[in-house]
């Protein structure tokens, strides 16, 4: 009786500690984010009968702005492939339009994000040969508007701009495409020329 006990107890012993399953040694994957492919670099240039013209990326669109409130030569550069759109607003300097008064509506909008911004940068531009003056702000962190930017002649004319993606802001997802659409921002500002 003590050997059969024992035999029993000895097969328990090796079929209990047989080899571990996959699903014993189970780790669970850190979320991840969808691979993104950024359009490759080309521009086009935009001349029509605002009194500005610049060059825009081929891969956005750019269309009148047809929201009840918008202005003569309000315009949306939209990446469609990336989900995003820069608000393009134009304002003439003189008259009603106070070139300081713009300057501190340009600064109190990119000031807003400080809410949820970990920081804010500024960018100083300038091309006297065009008369192109202006600055970028890059706002750090899960604010709404990651990029902002104006230019100005400083007399008359005053272009204003701002970067929004329809999607929850996460400055680690997006950093890649906030980083590309830089660059076309940058290159937008570098050839802004008044008419």
């Amino acid at each position: 009786m003590q050997k059969i006990f024992l035999f029993l107890f000895l097969i328990a012993c090796f079929t209990a500690c047989g080899p571990a399953d996959d699903d014993d040694n189970y780790t669970p994957k850190p979320q991840g984010y969808y691979r993104i492919e950024l359009p490759k670099k080309a521009y086009q240039k935009y001349s029509a009968a605002c009194p500005f013209s610049f060059e825009y990326p081929v891969a956005a669109t750019l269309s009148n702005d047809n929201t009840n409130s918008a202005e003569p030569c309000w315009l949306n550069l939209d990446y469609p492939t990336l989900k995003g759109r820069i608000y393009l607003s134009y304002k003439p300097v003189g008259g009603k339009s106070n070139l300081n008064k713009l300057l501190e509506d340009t600064r109190s909008m990119v000031y807003k994000h400080t809410v949820k911004a970990d920081d804010i940068r500024e960018r100083a531009y300038g091309n006297p040969t065009k008369k192109v003056y202006g600055n970028m702000y890059e706002i750090g962190g899960n604010a709404a508007s990651s990029l902002q930017f104006y230019v100005t002649d400083s007399t008359q004319h005053f272009l204003r701009g701002a970067l929004y993606f329809y999607c929850p802001p996460n400055a680690d997802s997006l950093a890649p495409v906030i980083g590309y659409v830089k660059e076309d921002i940058a290159h937008l500002m570098e050839t802004v020329e008044w008419r």
